[in-house]
């Protein structure tokens, strides 16, 4: 991952090396044209006074190389982005009123979202713009990979106990903080589960005594149709003058009885009549039966409906909620339940009345588990402490041996790992009698701690150095954090400050092994530091009466020995200023290699 170029629009277009480069020229112009364009790329604050005057708008593009997969190349993806041939576009606009507009892979996108990329994208370090590893979360995740395999495993055996604590922790704190609602829950749903148990419902039983109910009320209108529907059928025996079905369709059947012989047809009707007078004969039969079992009952419809008004009740309670629902059923008294939603309503109950009547049980449970994971996370803690201690002592030995050599032989760098006392009954671990503060990365908080001088009490890098020497601590810090850190772009804003000579070389020769596995941009003004670069580049600022520009070039044989002549001398075409630069070239590369 790394930016390939970054342009201004009516200005110049820069192209950056994969490893280090070197970015010189007048004072300020190399600084205005990359640290201000980059910081506006990465979600800086917009400022008008950048646009140039008479003009609408200032106009910044940069594409970024970016893996398949990575953390940037996905937060973009989220966010609608798209990648072209493997590099992310970014524009960022901003107006001459200071109004800014942001463009992710040719979406439109907050800037605060060029402000979340960059921190995966570049490291920023600079007189006033310090960023990456002056957070002391990224130190202590920086020194968490510089100590490797020693961190690694027992950090991912802690996490993975701390990520079940919080899950036990959180199941426990719902049982007990709702003990009160669900032994009112538990009391609801063991008095709904007795109330339906005393009415011992059945399957269907609803149905049947409502038609039972319907033929009880009108027994007596249904004994007389019936007795005057046999009567029509098969004779009235009070009436022997009346006229029956029965009695008129076996005299149709015996008239053409007698003459079915002659007709085919004719015996067809005959045969249809006969099973007529068969059929007629049944149902007369059958209402016979059913006008003698028709008993008007008052006590047995007086107890039906008390039966389906006890059925009734439950169902208004218990007949409306799906199998699971709120514990005493809910219903809203329409009346419209049934008996089988009751017994759902049961079946769900029970099986949660159980799982309510388990909570003490279950409690023990997990409190035994949380102090079994609190004691684990104690002990697992403590070994990450001493590899962390382990690390930060060859950690803080290595920068300051790297200090020495960046003109700052008396500065000493150490890493501060301390922990946090809570108070008596808070949330925390017990380690050595003492109750501290624990996170998923456990127990230490790690701070880079600078002593610039002896005497000096060690303090953060950001307030322990002056502005010329925090680039050249950084710088140190990067270069032996160097494949622990995962941000594959650092920029360096006159890393060079306050220093020359031997040390100025040293600060080349430490940026070019920084340049090897990841890639550098910094803005120099000291050839001893250009020389190392893998390509330098040149900010020249022209004018054309009230318009100025800057132009960039790249630098190549005879043009690079010139600005280093320039830079080393004042003078393009000095001899000695030439010879000085040859030099300067040939040990640089001698002492990259």
């Amino acid at each position: 991952m790394r930016i390939q170029s970054l342009g201004v629009i009516d200005d110049a277009v820069v192209e950056l090396s994969p490893g280090f480069t070197a970015v010189t020229g007048e004072t300020g112009a190399g600084k205005t044209m990359v640290v201000t364009s980059l910081g506006l790329l990465l979600g800086g604050r917009a400022d008008a006074a950048l646009v140039r005057i008479g003009a609408r708008s200032a106009v910044v593009e940069g594409r970024v190389a970016v893996p398949e997969g990575s953390p940037a190349a996905v937060r973009a993806e989220d966010a609608g982005a798209e990648l072209d041939d493997g590099a992310l576009l970014i524009s960022r606009t901003v107006s001459a009123e200071g109004r800014s507009r942001a463009h992710l892979g040719g979406r439109g996108v907050p800037v605060g979202l060029l402000g979340e990329l960059a921190e995966d994208l570049v490291a920023v370090h600079g007189q006033t713009d310090q960023q990456g590893l002056l957070k002391p979360a990224r130190q202590r995740g920086a020194l968490d990979r510089y100590a490797g395999d020693a961190v690694a495993a027992p950090l991912a055996k802690y996490a993975a106990a701390y990520r079940r604590l919080r899950a036990v922790s959180a199941e426990l704190d719902e049982i007990t903080t709702r003990a009160r609602e669900r032994m009112q829950e538990a009391d609801l749903l063991r008095f709904g589960l007795e109330e339906v148990a005393a009415a011992e419902p059945r399957a269907g039983e609803d149905v049947e005594l409502a038609a039972e109910a319907e033929r009880l009320g009108h027994a007596e209108g249904l004994a007389a149709a019936s007795a005057a529907a046999h009567a029509a059928l098969a004779g009235d025996p009070a009436d022997p003058e009346a006229v029956d079905a029965g009695t008129l369709v076996a005299g149709a059947q015996r008239a053409l009885a007698a003459v079915r012989a002659h007709d085919p047809a004719l015996a067809g009707l005959a045969d249809r009549l006969t099973e007529v007078g068969i059929l007629l004969g049944d149902v007369a039969q059958e209402l016979a039966a059913y006008g003698d079992g028709i008993d008007a009952d008052p006590l047995r419809l007086a107890a039906v409906e008390e039966r389906r008004s006890v059925l009734t009740h439950l169902t208004r309670k218990y007949g409306h909620e799906p199998a699971g629902g709120p514990a005493g059923g809910g219903g809203d008294g329409a009346g419209d339940g049934s008996v089988a939603a009751v017994l759902a309503w049961a079946e769900a109950g029970a099986a949660r009345l159980a799982e309510l009547d388990g909570d003490d049980d279950r409690i023990g449970e997990l409190t035994a588990e949380r102090d079994a994971l609190r004691a684990e996370l104690a002990h697992l803690a403590e070994t990450l402490t001493e590899a962390r201690a382990e690390a930060a002592e060859r950690f803080g030995t290595a920068v300051t041996e790297e200090l020495t050599e960046l003109a700052m032989p008396h500065a000493r760098v150490t890493v501060d790992l301390r922990r946090t006392e809570v108070a008596e009954g808070a949330d925390g671990l017990e380690i050595d009698g003492r109750t501290v503060a624990y996170g998923p990365t456990g127990v230490d908080e790690a701070e880079l701690l600078l002593a610039p001088h002896p005497g000096a009490p060690p303090r953060p890098i950001a307030k322990g150095a002056s502005g010329g020497e925090l680039s050249r601590v950084m710088l140190a810090v990067e270069v032996v954090f160097a494949g622990s850190d995962p941000v594959p772009t650092y920029l360096f804003d006159e890393v060079d400050a306050g220093v020359g000579g031997k040390a100025a070389v040293e600060v080349g020769r430490r940026l070019a092994r920084l340049a090897r596995g990841a890639q550098v941009v910094v803005v120099t003004h000291l050839p001893q530091v250009a020389a190392f670069a893998d390509r330098q580049l040149l900010v020249e600022k022209t004018s054309e009466g009230s318009v100025t520009r800057s132009g960039v070039t790249v630098l190549d044989g005879e043009a690079r020995v010139r600005e280093l002549s320039r830079m080393l001398a004042g003078q393009e075409d000095s001899e000695t200023a030439r010879a000085h630069a040859e030099e300067l070239l040939a040990a640089a590369r001698a002492g990259a290699e």
